[in-house]
């Protein structure tokens, strides 16, 4: 008796079994989710590309003025030297405020000195002849 009653408690045990809805897989899970987040990386590259597109900026190479050289003297500060015209503005610019410095003729930027490389001042250390 007590046999009869476990098989009918057992019956309707495995009828739900069969009538639950099967759980997808973890290949199913991943690839949904890799869709997913390809979906939203190529919405955020088409939003900025149309930003860079629209953007009043884009089309302005010609613009008043020109940033020439910028020269970092510290973490927040930095002396820029901008053309504007026919002139050259050398400005102070900090987290606060900019204030000019000078006001020169446009020209051309001297050429940097030739800093050496790491490989020369190493033959130099050494007393060899610096290679190529």
């Amino acid at each position: 008796m007590r046999v009869l009653a476990a098989l009918a408690f057992a019956a309707p045990a495995t009828t739900l079994a069969a009538d639950a809805v099967p759980v997808p897989g973890l290949m199913e899970g991943l690839l949904q989710t890799t869709l997913g987040l390809a979906l939203v990386l190529a919405l955020i590259w088409g939003a900025a590309w149309a930003i860079r597109r629209v953007s009043p900026l884009a089309g302005r190479p010609n613009s008043l003025l020109k940033s020439v050289a910028t020269l970092a003297v510290g973490q927040r500060e930095r002396v820029v030297v901008v053309e504007v015209g026919e002139q050259w503005l050398v400005l102070g610019v900090t987290a606060n405020a900019i204030s000019a410095l000078a006001t020169l003729p446009r020209g051309t930027l001297p050429e940097a000195p030739k800093t050496p490389t790491f490989a020369g001042l190493l033959a130099r250390a050494q007393g060899r002849k610096p290679g190529p």
